[in-house]
């Protein structure tokens, strides 16, 4: 016979499994935060591994923002004088790891600039805490990181016939992979003249190979994703190479992807042209043994 005592034993044991567990469950997940000590009238400096790219503070209690031209340099200090309770802040970087962070005043910290890469080296902090960018689809940015940096350091060629000379000055390009929707294209320039080259911008676009009088040229951009290593500057009688990443596409036979690179207050530009049928042959990326250490 069921009874109300037997209900209300049934519903109490409900009630703590769930509590029991359901804590065990967000527990697991449970992010480790660094804690940090913070004061007004210094700042703050975290080097990160990579680029930051998202910030959030928990309270007006804390200002802070990017180094310039150190995109993986974050700045922090105390906006309140000796502020009592504790708070907290959040970064993401650019190869999807999470970073949170409990914050105290201390009107004289110890420490005012923290490597985050050699403490979690030397505390063998081994948790992985991926942000999926919407840009990458389904490929987790550590993973992303990872076939760049591969590509540029094993520094193979198998493409030969994609190249361009001026003025001592040499681009060429080495490879295109494929991985999941995405293409690697790597690229190198030479310059075997005693003046460095100075990388302006590059563009990448899709363009009709030859264009008639009279008619409307048709062209699209393409905003590249990653670039790994920033390429800004070839010095004389140097070579230097990155990686870019670009949304996978195809294109017709009377279409051609031109990849232009300017140099600042100069004249030495470089032009390469890749067709459909040197897309369409890239490598897959899982026939490399991809390097995943940070």
């Amino acid at each position: 016979m069921i009874t109300l005592k037997n209900i209300l034993t049934v519903l109490l044991f409900v009630g703590l499994f769930f509590k029991t567990f359901g804590q065990q469950s967000l527990e697991k997940g449970r992010v480790e935060p660094y804690r940090l000590e913070v004061t007004y009238n210094k700042t703050c400096h975290l080097i990160f591994p990579v680029a930051i790219r998202y910030t959030d503070l928990g309270s007006n209690l804390l200002i802070a923002g990017k180094a310039e031209d150190a995109q993986n340099v974050l700045r922090i200090k105390a906006a309140v004088k000796d502020f009592a309770e504790e708070t907290n802040f959040s970064v993401i970087t650019e190869d999807g790891q999470f970073y949170s962070f409990n914050v105290i005043y201390n009107a004289d910290p110890y420490t005012l600039s923290y490597d985050l890469q050699k403490m979690k080296n030397d505390t063998d902090r081994e948790e992985v805490h991926n942000v999926q960018f919407e840009e990458l689809g389904f490929n987790p940015p550590s993973l992303t990181e990872g076939i760049l940096k591969t590509i540029y350091q094993q520094n193979r060629r198998y493409v030969r016939h994609i190249a361009a000379r001026s003025y001592g000055i040499q681009s060429l390009l080495k490879g295109i992979y494929v991985h999941n929707g995405k293409f690697y294209l790597h690229l190198e320039m030479k310059n075997r003249s005693n003046v460095p080259f100075l990388v302006d911008f590059c563009t990448y676009k899709i363009v009709d190979k030859q264009v008639a009088k009279r008619t409307v040229s048709q062209e699209r951009q393409l905003v590249p994703l990653r670039e790994y290593p920033g390429l800004e500057v070839v010095s004389d009688n140097s070579n230097a190479g990155n990686v870019i990443l670009l949304d996978q596409f195809t294109i017709t036979d009377q279409q051609v992807l031109r990849i232009e690179v300017f140099e600042r207050n100069g004249a030495r530009n470089q032009v390469l042209e890749i067709e459909n049928s040197d897309l369409v042959a890239a490598k897959p990326v899982s026939e490399m043994k991809i390097n995943l250490k940070r």
